[in-house]
């Protein structure tokens, strides 16, 4: 990660994996199963989980659909 993202931004993409993650494993499903549900390589699908990544608008839509979630509730 580059050194100047201020450590808010950090934060929150910290509590954005976390928030995927438990929405993931409470739905029941694995990150394997889940990246091929979503058409997100499961790589990705791990560093956006563990807040190393931002993800992309379509790939929280994909990811909000296959939860049955709304965009906001992902990222609030």
């Amino acid at each position: 990660m580059p050194r100047d993202i201020p450590e808010w931004i950090i934060r929150r993409r910290r509590e954005l994996g976390e928030r995927l993650s438990v929405l993931r494993r409470t739905a029941g499903h694995s990150q394997e199963t889940f990246a091929e549900m979503t058409g997100i390589d499961r790589r990705t699908l791990q560093r956006i989980e563990r807040g190393e990544s931002d993800p992309r608008y379509g790939d929280l839509l994909r990811i909000a659909a296959a939860l049955d979630e709304s965009v906001s509730v992902l990222v609030d």
